[in-house]
């Protein structure tokens, strides 16, 4: 079966590919994909940028705090979901609260690999495939590093869009949770 792909276009029109894998993640792709193919990403930055860490988009106000109406279950073991996807360089997965089921909109891709942390407690759906050249750029542009977390890039990183491409797979409409459930965050922080 040829799995879903979803390319990640930045202003500068250069791309990042990913494999999506529904077969571990199904509801996070069928989300991700929502969201992607309805623009909902188009203009929207990467807020968080932590070189040999991560880099974090899909706010729609800048900051890994921004407000969502909707929620969707966690898909990783700490929620009872077998997902043995590794955080590994070049893993696209989706950020959250502290609450297991608070993903929604926004996502991170791993610059290093730090499954010490992340594996088993972030609902991981893809893996980079084009664009490793881009990522690894990205991961270097100057941020604030005032509170040692966010760290915001000091220019924006603006994504242009995010498409998902079904290819074999059949995309469904993502079992939301509604309202979102709690907004607590302490965050994929060291």
């Amino acid at each position: 079966m040829k799995k879903p792909i979803a390319t990640i276009t930045m202003q500068d029109e250069r791309t990042m590919v990913f494999e999506l894998y529904p077969e571990h993640a199904p509801n996070t792709v069928n989300n991700f994909a929502q969201l992607a193919n309805s623009s909902f990403y188009d203009g929207l930055p990467f807020h968080r940028i932590r070189k040999d860490w991560v880099l974090q988009g899909g706010s729609t106000d800048g900051t890994c705090l921004s407000p969502t109406e909707f929620s969707i279950k966690g898909e990783f073991s700490l929620n009872g979901v077998d997902n043995p996807i590794k955080h590994v360089k070049g893993v696209l997965s989706m950020a959250r609260y502290d609450h297991t089921d608070s993903q929604a909109v926004q996502f991170f891709i791993v610059h290093k690999e730090v499954a010490d942390t992340l594996d088993g407690n972030y609902s991981a759906f893809g893996s980079i495939v084009a664009g490793q050249d881009l990522l690894e750029e990205l991961a270097h542009v100057p941020t604030d590093e005032t509170d040692g977390k966010f760290n915001p890039p000091l220019t924006p990183v603006i994504i242009k869009s995010i498409r998902v491409e079904a290819n074999d797979y059949v995309l469904q409409f993502p079992q939301r949770i509604v309202p979102a459930v709690s907004k607590k965050y302490t965050g994929n922080a060291k």
